[in-house]
């Protein structure tokens, strides 16, 4: 059975006490540059093949897309240790089965031993969402993106979490990035044209 992947939601209720600090130390050389339109930067962790498989899904038709977004994800999820990809399927398992605690220990236990590995902070983020920890979830987020600018599940994640907040200029525009890197997915494409109809995101 294929793993259905843990993804954020465009629907969700977030008190603004817990972002307002991390949203402002967000700095614009992290969301203007690091995540900038075309990056091609192989993240720490991912193998050769992950610059080919990104060109693949920029180009890949609307059937194509949702297969070669998951070699990406593959990609991006091979760590290059056993122990380490041990840690993140036991991460993963205890998300699957809403134990969101027990995801952050051991997606801890996988950052602290691989600190350049991207998926680990980015999972950790999930599973803080979950836990409704949200000033650490956007911290991992910030880090993932400093591994792996072109992680378009990060950035949407980022984007939901800044439209909630109210800055939906921003999150338009993040959800633009998400669309440069795969044009094809389906909840960036649905929350920009949202936006587009309230008046936000238009391309100038």
């Amino acid at each position: 059975m294929r793993r259905q992947p843990v993804t954020f939601t465009i629907v969700m209720r977030i008190k603004p006490v817990n972002l307002k600090r991390h949203v402002a130390a967000i700095g614009s050389a992290l969301l203007l540059s690091s995540i900038a339109l075309g990056a091609n930067i192989t993240p720490a962790f991912a193998d050769e093949a992950s610059p080919e498989l990104l060109e693949r899904l920029r180009s890949a038709s609307a059937v194509d897309a949702p297969r070669v977004a998951r070699e990406v994800e593959t990609t991006w999820s091979r760590s290059g240790s056993a122990a380490m990809d041990l840690l993140l399927k036991r991460g993963r398992d205890a998300l699957d089965a809403g134990d969101a605690r027990l995801a952050i220990d051991h997606f801890t236990a996988l950052t602290d031993h691989a600190p350049d590995f991207a998926e680990g902070y980015h999972m950790r983020a999930q599973a803080y969402f979950r836990a409704n920890l949200y000033g650490p979830a956007i911290d991992d987020l910030e880090t993932t993106l400093s591994l792996n600018p072109n992680n378009f599940n990060a950035i949407f994640g980022f984007a939901v979490m800044v439209q909630e907040f109210g800055d939906l200029r921003r999150a338009a525009e993040l959800y633009r990035k998400v669309l440069a890197i795969h044009p094809n997915h389906e909840n960036a494409k649905s929350a920009l044209s949202s936006l587009k109809r309230d008046g936000i995101g238009r391309e100038l």
